[in-house]
C-alpha cells in the first residue's frame, strides 16, 4: 500500500475486474504453463517449428496464448481489446509486432500499416500513442554501417534517404493527426542511428509539444547521460524531449556480443544498478516536466510507486497528460489496472498481426528476456490470490 494515496498494487479485485470466472481460471493455466521454464522454451520451440511447418495449429494458438497477449490478427480485430481496456479507462497503443523481410518491399508495406494505425488513433482518446520499430523501415545492416560512420555507396545512401523518409512521413502523419508516437529501443549497435533520426524528427515535429518519443533503455549505463544530454540539446534547439523509459529487452543478445567481439558490455553489471537508474531518470523526468513528457514503460511496482510518489511531492495532477504509465497487454493488471482506478493515465502495448508472424516474435522476446520468468511467477500468484478471494466472498 503506498501511505501517500492509498494505492496497493495487490489489489486483486480490481486489477481482474475485467475478468469472469472463466476467463480467470484460463489465465491460470496459461501462466501455471509459462511458470515452467522448460515447458516455455520446449513449448516456443515446438510452435516455432509448427508454424514454420505451416501445420495447422492456428485454432489452438489463436484462443489462447495468442488472444491473451495480442489484440488480433489486424486493426479491426483488435477493437474488441481496445474497448475491453477503454471501459477501465486503459488506453491502447497499437503494436504492430510483424518483422518484415527486411526488403523495400516489405519495409513499404509496415509503414502503410503503421499509417494506417495513426488513422485509427486519430481523434480517438482510447489510442494514445503509436509505435514503431525503425528496422521496420530501415535494413539494419545500413543502419549499422551509419553509425559506424562507414561511407555508402550509392545504392545504399538512396536506400537509407527511403527509410528517412518512411520515419518522417509516420511523424508528420503522427504531428498533423495530433497523436504521440512512441520510437521504439533497439540494439546498441543501431541505436546511436535510431537516435539521430529521432532527435531530427523532434526537432522538427515537437515544437509545440511532444509528439515525438524517443524510447530509453536504462539497463545501458550511459542511458542516463544521454537523457540528461538530450534535455539540453531540446533546450538548445527549441523543442520539447518525449521519453519512453524502460528497463530493456535485449540483455542476453547485448552481453554474448559485447563478449564476442570485446567491447565493453553497455549492459549495468547488476539488475540494483538498473533499478537505481531507471528510478533516477525518473525523478530527473518529474524535476524537468517544463520541457519533458514521459512514459514509465515498466512492470516494476516499485518504479510505479516511486512515480506516483513523486508526482505528489511536486503537485502534478494524476492525469497530466505530460505522464504515463504503460504495461504490456496481458500482463501486470494488478499495476495497470489499479493505477487507472486511481485515476493516473495508464496504456498497454497491444502487439497485433497475422499469428504466425507475431507468434515467432512474442516466443523469442520471451526466451530472450529472463525477466519474464519472474514477471509470469507474480501473475500466477496474484491470479490465485484473486480466485482464492472469490471463492471465499
Amino acid at each position: 500500500m503506498n501511505p501517500i494515496t492509498n494505492l496497493s498494487f495487490d489489489d486483486t479485485a480490481v486489477a481482474f475486474s475485467s475478468k469472469s470466472n472463466a476467463e480467470l481460471y484460463k489465465m491460470y493455466l496459461l501462466f501455471k504453463s509459462m511458470n515452467s521454464n522448460t515447458f516455455v522454451k520446449l513449448g516456443g520451440s515446438l510452435l516455432n517449428t509448427a508454424i514454420n511447418l505451416h501445420l495447422p495449429i492456428k485454432f489452438l494458438i489463436k484462443p489462447t496464448i495468442f488472444n491473451h497477449f495480442c489484440g488480433g490478427e489486424t486493426i479491426e480485430e483488435s477493437e474488441r481489446a481496445i474497448q475491453e481496456l477503454a471501459k477501465y479507462n486503459i488506453g491502447t497503443i497499437l503494436d504492430y509486432s510483424v518483422e518484415g523481410e527486411g526488403d523495400e518491399k516489405s519495409f513499404d508495406a509496415t509503414r502503410d500499416e503503421l499509417l494506417h494505425s495513426i488513422e485509427k488513433a486519430h481523434g480517438n482518446k482510447n489510442i494514445p500513442f503509436s509505435v514503431f520499430k525503425v528496422t521496420g523501415l530501415i535494413d539494419i545492416k545500413l543502419l549499422e554501417k551509419v553509425q559506424k560512420k562507414q561511407e555508402l555507396n550509392v545504392e545504399e545512401r538512396a536506400a537509407f534517404e527511403r527509410g528517412r523518409d518512411r520515419v518522417n512521413l509516420i511523424c508528420k502523419r503522427c504531428h498533423d493527426s495530433d497523436v504521440r508516437v512512441f520510437i521504439d529501443a533497439e540494439e546498441s549497435w543501431i541505436q546511436d542511428t535510431i537516435d539521430n533520426l529521432a532527435y531530427e524528427m523532434m526537432e522538427i515535429y515537437n515544437k509545440e509539444k511532444a509528439n515525438i518519443y524517443n524510447t530509453y533503455q536504462l539497463y545501458r549505463h550511459d542511458r542516463l547521460d544521454v537523457l540528461e544530454q538530450d534535455y539540453e540539446n531540446a533546450i538548445k534547439g527549441g523543442y520539447y524531449l518525449g521519453a519512453k523509459l524502460v528497463r530493456g529487452a535485449y540483455m542476453e543478445k547485448e552481453s554474448r556480443r559485447a563478449a564476442a567481439e570485446g567491447y565493453e558490455n553497455p549492459i549495468n553489471p547488476t539488475k540494483e544498478a538498473s533499478d537505481a537508474l531507471f528510478n533516477e531518470a525518473l525523478r530527473f523526468c518529474v524535476e524537468h516536466i517544463d520541457r519533458i513528457s514521459f512514459c514509465n514503460g515498466t512492470h516494476n511496482e516499485e518504479s510505479c510507486y516511486l512515480l506516483v510518489e513523486l508526482m505528489e511531492e511536486h503537485n502534478i495532477a494524476h492525469n497530466d497528460p505530460r505522464v504515463y504509465f504503460a504495461q504490456l497487454y496481458g500482463m501486470s493488471d494488478n499495476l495497470s489496472y489499479n493505477l487507472a482506478n486511481a485515476g493516473y493515465n495508464v496504456a498497454k502495448y497491444v502487439p497485433y498481426g497475422p499469428i504466425e508472424a507475431v507468434m515467432p516474435y512474442l516466443l523469442r522476446r520471451a526466451n530472450e528476456n529472463t525477466a519474464i520468468a519472474g514477471q509470469s511467477s507474480r501473475e500466477f500468484t496474484l491470479i490465485k490470490r484473486e480466485m482464492e478471494r472469490r471463492k471465499n466472498k
